[in-house]
């Protein structure tokens, strides 16, 4: 048996409401590794949907647990960022990848901060530019359309746009320093969503699309986020990985829908994962 890969994700909890680590986590498992994680902050429940949430701030907490793990010489083939908790964070997540960070070591952040043209409540300008700079650490970056215009400080386009546009967007962002690019929410045709994702060492850009579901899910963009992590460490290509995280996120929300389950409470992806994990070629 080959040596079990392990990875850090770095995200917020929310209590009730799959998003984030209930999402992260499991999916990663699923998919073959040793997953660790580092919660960013602790909320009751996910900001969709719910009032009176609590939210407990966890920044003073990352330093300590980041330098425990040190000194455990703990090592991991891959670091996966997503929800910061506060400005500071973002220093102390660059932090932890230039520790941990070794040679084979893939770093994946998801600028999760905005969506819709709009910030979420708790981040500011401010954190969008340190967003753009921790994305620059990255191997690879996984934004939505709202996102890459926050980080490349463009307007944001909202559905008016063209494949011409899209590549332009994915390369600027490659700029930023991530070899590989996958943006999401991507449509040409409306009865298709999916992502655009850009290799900067072939030049290439390839589109991932499936079936769109009306209506806004909570949660997709962290199970699209842990299933292309996932494919891509179990040596997928990345137009594949892409492809494998369109048609999970998709199955996720067809069972959600299907089940008459309430949306605001995240789609079902557990009883999708018998689909993932045959999509990713792990059952023998």
């Amino acid at each position: 048996m080959e040596r079990q890969k392990r990875v850090a994700a770095i995200h917020d909890i929310s209590c009730v409401g799959r998003c984030s680590l209930t999402v992260a986590l499991p999916i990663l498992s699923a998919a073959g590794f040793d997953t660790g994680v580092l919660p960013t902050a602790v909320l009751s429940t996910h900001t969709g949907g719910f009032e009176g949430f609590t939210y407990r701030d966890l920044t003073e907490d990352i330093e300590p647990i980041a330098k425990h793990w040190q000194s455990l010489d703990l090592k991991f083939d891959a670091l996966y960022s997503g929800f910061l908790g506060s400005f500071a964070q973002i220093d102390l997540v660059a932090d932890l990848f230039k520790t941990f960070r070794k040679d084979d070591t893939l770093v994946m952040v998801d600028p999760v901060m905005a969506d819709n043209g709009v910030l979420y409540s708790v981040y500011s300008p401010e954190m969008a530019k340190g967003m753009a700079k921790l994305c620059s650490m990255a191997d690879i970056i996984v934004p939505n359309l709202t996102e890459a215009a926050f980080m490349l400080e463009e307007d944001y386009v909202g559905d008016k746009y063209f494949q011409d546009y899209v590549e332009k967007i994915l390369r600027k962002l490659s700029d930023m320093g991530a070899k590989k690019v996958v943006l999401t929410g991507i449509s040409f045709d409306p009865a298709q969503l999916g992502a655009a994702c850009y290799d900067r060492e072939t030049d290439q850009v390839s589109y991932a699309f499936n079936e769109r579901v009306e209506g806004y899910f909570h949660g997709t963009g962290d199970v699209f986020g842990s299933t292309l992590l996932s494919g891509l460490l179990n040596n997928f290509s990345l137009a594949e990985a892409t492809q494998i995280a369109v048609d999970y996120t998709l199955k996720c929300i067809q069972l959600t829908v299907e089940g008459n389950q309430e949306r605001r409470y995240g789609v079902c992806f557990e009883r999708a994962l018998p689909y993932l994990i045959q999509k990713l070629g792990l059952l023998k």
